[in-house]
């Protein structure tokens, strides 16, 4: 069933998504973002030119699957409602649009939502901006820290 939206004091709360889950999954998908884009030479050492990533291919591997299983493990309304936060934060509904948002991600599901999400290399972008749209920030939650 999808959980409803509230305005309080003229903004769209939150729907009932869990907050920490979708902090993990910013946290976990901004590491995948940040190997796959790699880091830029400092100049600083002629042994760091050309060095773009830091993380072995077994790491990487390793964070996509925990990442992979726990979007996976989520029930099917946290799947639909995580693939609507990204699509509001990529623009494709807006917050008064939630409802349609969660009902076009139960009816498009025909593979693993994990697969789905973790297509999108902007991912942690596109949750964050999500997550602003309704006022809302992973900033001070205990899976924004390491």
């Amino acid at each position: 069933m999808s959980r409803k939206w509230k305005r309080t004091r003229g903004v769209i709360a939150m729907p009932d998504i869990n907050r920490e889950k979708v902090c993990f999954v910013i946290v976990k998908a901004r590491e995948l973002q940040s190997e796959k884009e790699g880091l830029e030479s400092d100049a600083s050492k002629p042994g760091d030119d050309k060095f773009v990533g830091a993380m072995s291919e077994e790491a990487y591997a390793a964070i996509r699957a925990e990442l992979a299983a726990f979007i996976d493990a989520m029930d099917e309304d946290e799947q639909s409602e995580l693939i609507a936060l990204a699509w509001i934060g990529r623009g494709e509904f807006t917050v008064e649009e939630w409802t349609t948002a969660v009902a076009e991600a139960r009816r498009r599901r025909g593979r693993l939502a994990s697969e789905y999400l973790l297509e999108s290399p902007l991912l942690a972008s596109h949750l964050e901006y999500g997550l602003a749209e309704f006022g809302e920030s992973c900033e001070g939650r205990a899976a924004d820290r390491r």
